[in-house]
């Protein structure tokens, strides 16, 4: 069953919000396009001199952040929403934040003792692709540590409501008064969401940017090569985008995480696609390639259906990467860090997830086996159950973000005039 046949109970009241046109993104076309063209920029001239090696990945990410920045600030102007809970015009005297501050560095400096303390004791992140965040990780901690006292004590300027979750966390420590547990539980889950998954988009990004630098041209030269080298590339700006994403989740640009999902359910869901403790890699207990080859084994030797199965594979890609540039500098698993509506999330309220799935499924067409019977129909409900596994990531999300105003709005409108909810519903033969 797809996520997008889940069906949403509309209240009356609500009838209102469902009226055209669709509710306003929270982040521009524009900012996802301007970082999409500064990373396509460099990745041509390092294809063309050769440069495929970490610190030409690194400078990749730097190519896709900075034109975002530029767009936030420059064109998109987020600085002055009001999300940001930051109000330029009352710019207090820094003595009168000074303890405030004080207080949240002491929150902020603990949170990153303690990722640093996990990083250290977890001996997986030493080896293999890991060790290269790790490295990443301690060249950039002096230079956040100092960097975050003068940025805490601008900031707290300006901040209509300075006592976060690194203020309660620090209150908490230093014994003072006022102490809200439950904004120090979301501050921790905030922080564990971005050290959990940045660390993984830096230890896969020097691979994913350095095997399309090196991809041979001459391999280009049937369907099934041009599929594969346009699929590379798609996840090449799929990983490129969402690294950026985990590292700009700063106030002023409004990309800040608005919440950490609360329900363990969703953090089980998502952990599970993952390593360490993802079931689907090789040997897990949900791996579904035994037995399988891929695509174009099966349709070698026919180059019309190797066209047709490739340029499928490749709109599903371009699909799943459009997703992740609609975010621009704010994409993040399990937060809410502003509710999309423009690109793909205008027709499919989970369009990484069902491109993703539809990928997985035409790619390993799994009721072909190179085995037995029994290792087809294994194959087959593997994945199924991979697939559901997603359908449960998807529910688990739309329960953190429905408690969002700005999601209900959203969610009630995609449940009439989603093309893919719709198509749901057709199938099914329900009306709206």
């Amino acid at each position: 069953m797809s996520p997008e046949a889940v069906p949403v109970a509309v209240p009356r009241a609500a009838a209102p919000a469902l009226a055209d046109p669709r509710p306003r993104s929270a982040v521009s076309t524009g900012v996802g396009l301007a970082g999409l063209a500064g990373l396509v920029a460099w990745v041509a001239v390092a294809r063309h001199w050769g440069m495929d090696g970490p610190y030409a990945a690194l400078v990749a990410l730097v190519c896709c952040g900075v034109p975002m920045i530029g767009w936030s600030l420059l064109v998109d102007k987020v600085h002055h929403h009001a999300s940001t809970g930051i109000d330029w015009s009352r710019a207090q005297p820094w003595r009168e934040t000074l303890d405030v501050s004080i207080t949240k560095l002491a929150g902020l400096w603990v949170t990153w003792a303690g990722i640093a303390l996990i990083y250290g004791v977890e001996r997986f992140y030493w080896q293999g692709n890991f060790a290269f965040a790790m490295w990443c990780f301690g060249w950039t901690a002096p230079v956040l540590f100092v960097a975050s006292i003068p940025y805490v004590l601008w900031l707290d300027r300006y901040l209509v409501a300075p006592h976060d979750g690194s203020w309660h966390l620090g209150a908490w420590l230093t014994g003072q008064a006022g102490v809200d547990h439950q904004a120090i539980y979301g501050h921790l889950r905030s922080w564990a969401v971005k050290a959990f998954f940045l660390a993984f988009m830096l230890a896969g990004t020097p691979g994913n940017f350095g095997e399309f630098i090196r991809w041979d041209w001459r391999s280009i030269t049937d369907p099934a090569g041009v599929a594969n080298w346009l699929i590379t590339f798609m996840f090449l700006i799929d990983m490129g985008m969402a690294t950026v994403g985990y590292i700009l989740t700063f106030r002023p640009l409004d990309a800040h995480i608005r919440s950490a999902n609360p329900f363990a359910a969703a953090w089980v869901a998502a952990l599970i696609c993952y390593p360490p403790s993802i079931l689907m890699d090789n040997n897990g207990p949900l791996d579904y390639h035994v037995g399988t080859q891929s695509w174009f084994v099966w349709f070698a030797g026919q180059p019309l259906l190797l066209g047709a199965w490739g340029a499928m594979l490749v709109v599903l890609t371009g699909l799943y990467a459009w997703a992740t540039v609609a975010f621009g500098p704010r994409f993040s698993n399990l937060t809410n860090r502003g509710i999309l509506t423009h690109g793909p999330y205008a027709w499919s309220r989970h369009p990484a997830y069902l491109a993703k799935n539809l990928f997985w499924w035409l790619s390993t067409i799994p009721v072909l086996t190179l085995g037995s019977l029994s290792d087809a129909v294994r194959a087959t409900l593997l994945l199924s159950v991979v697939s559901g596994v997603y359908y449960w990531r998807a529910r688990t999300e739309e329960r953190h973000l429905l408690l969002d105003p700005d999601y209900q709005v959203y969610n009630a409108w995609m449940s009439r005039h989603g093309a893919v909810p719709r198509l749901f519903r057709w199938l099914g033969g329900r009306t709206a």
